[in-house]
């Protein structure tokens, strides 16, 4: 195994990163640089951000290519947008450096096609600087892998049916905005809904698990609705009231046809919740025999930084480049502190 600490960078330090700011440090991690543009942050010691009862000396700083070339890293993690456009100077930065880097960038999960050029620049500049880029996430383990456990014990597959569904306001002003919140719908239909280039996470899941399942992919189709409530909701992430009428976020409805035969259809829906709302992870395999999953209120936020800490030894030992995860090993608990699973 190895004998240092795994060394972390974190990038991004706002709702998603202070819980994987603790998650780093409880699993054992060193934590050497944390990056984030958020005055309020700025300059805060991590142990503070991250709720530890300790300090540990390690400030939020905002010039990111100061924090790389001052630590030498092994890992970063990158917690700041949902679009491979806006998580490309992050990603360019740490490979240029050599570091390793997993986002949860839900468009990275399986950038192919969605954005080919960004990934193909990117996996070069990886291969370069021997260092390999993923994606994970929740989406990881309850839009993959869950599935691909499940197809296991499957012995033919006609179609698959997924819907999920979050509260944007658990993961920050970034992901609100991606899904809509608080525009008109007017505003939706001509920023979102008519955007045929703007994939929404349920596109780059099905990708990956054709990808996983070794189909390739006929036809596909995505629709991008708005979601409305009947009373004024008042979002503390955008700081202000939606009115009644008003997109609270959206529903996406990506069909996947395969040459193979199988038919993909997932739903993810993330809005602003009314009170009495919640998560929901519902899957059914259809075919011999059927199954049904419903994993009822799932702690998303949580789930999604326990998922990309414990991918950090897979991240890792994977080949350089951009790799996605479903080509690693199946997500793992890490029951010891990360470097007792990374080889000498």
């Amino acid at each position: 195994m190895m004998l240092e600490k795994v060394r972390v960078i974190q990038y991004g330090c706002g709702k998603m990163g202070m819980v994987s700011l603790r998650y780093l440090y409880e699993k054992g991690a060193e934590i050497v640089g944390a990056i984030d543009a958020n005055p309020a942050l700025i300059g805060k010691d991590i142990g503070e951000v991250a709720g530890l009862g300790v300090k540990l000396k390690i400030p939020v700083r905002s010039d990111a290519e100061q924090v790389f070339n001052e630590t030498d890293a092994d890992v970063c993690i990158i917690m700041t947008k949902s679009l491979m456009t806006d998580t490309l100077d992050a990603f360019e930065l740490a490979a240029r450096h050599g570091v390793n880097a997993i986002t949860t960038c839900e468009e990275a999960f399986y950038p192919w096609t969605t954005s080919p050029e960004i990934t193909n620049r990117l996996d070069r500049l990886a291969k370069e600087h021997n260092c390999t880029l993923t994606g994970s996430g929740y989406q990881d383990v309850f839009w993959g892998n869950l599935i691909t456990t499940l197809a296991g014990a499957t012995h033919n597959i006609v179609r698959i049916e997924g819907k999920s569904s979050y509260n944007v306001e658990h993961y920050g002003i970034a992901l609100a905005e991606v899904h809509g919140a608080g525009l008109s719908l007017a505003e939706f239909d001509e920023k979102i809904a008519s955007n045929n280039d703007l994939p929404s996470f349920m596109r780059n899941s099905n990708e990956w698990l054709c990808s996983q399942f070794g189909w390739t992919i006929k036809s596909q189709d995505q629709k991008l609705v708005p979601m409305t409530h009947d009373t004024d909701l008042y979002s503390e992430t955008l700081g202000k009231t939606i009115p009644a009428g008003h997109a609270t976020g959206m529903s996406a409805v990506v069909t996947t046809v395969t040459h193979q035969g199988p038919v993909i259809v997932s739903e993810c829906i993330g809005k602003v919740y009314a009170e009495g709302e919640k998560d929901c992870n519902d899957w059914v395999i259809q075919g011999e025999p059927e199954t049904l999953v419903k994993i009822s209120n799932p702690a998303t936020v949580e789930l999604t930084c326990a998922t990309v800490v414990n991918r950090i030894p897979d991240l890792i030992k994977a080949a350089p480049g951009f790799y996605t995860t479903e080509k690693m090993p199946t997500a793992s608990y890490r029951t010891y502190p990360l470097h007792f699973y990374l080889n000498k």
